[in-house]
């Protein structure tokens, strides 16, 4: 079955502050992303490391607010929905950094701040990756 989207607008989500999960929504999304695949509330309530002592109806509720904030997308899968990340984690986080960035006041001095929090093989792979753009 094809995965229904929501007509996501990328830059959607960044502006409508779903961008933060609350620590529930985080592991939820955690296992769908560890997963990388469709899963229904009963998987997902299983892969959590809460396991089976939070409610089915819990975990149901998180992967809908998740769903109506546009993280997820869901298919039909018998009577439950199955759902699936609508990007990748690291996908998510470059959003996340370009969200905080643009809240600051000084977006250089927090990327100094930053880079100078990375360790050389960080570094020497970001100098790779500004080499790659500059060329193109």
């Amino acid at each position: 079955m094809a995965p229904r989207s929501r007509g996501r607008n990328k830059n959607q989500a960044a502006s409508s502050g779903s961008m933060r999960f609350g620590e529930l929504e985080a592991a939820v999304m955690r296992v769908v992303w560890d997963q990388d695949g469709w899963l229904t509330p009963g998987e997902v309530r299983e892969l959590l490391p809460q396991g089976p002592r939070l409610a089915y109806t819990t975990v149901m509720t998180v992967l809908v607010r998740l769903w109506k904030k546009e993280l997820l997308e869901r298919q039909r899968d018998g009577k439950a929905f199955a759902y699936h990340a609508v990007e990748s984690r690291e996908q998510w986080t470059a959003r996340r950094m370009e969200e905080l960035l643009s809240a600051v006041g000084n977006p250089s001095e927090a990327l100094t701040h930053f880079v100078r929090g990375l360790d050389r093989v960080e570094r020497d792979q970001l100098r790779r990756i500004l080499r790659a753009r500059s060329s193109e």
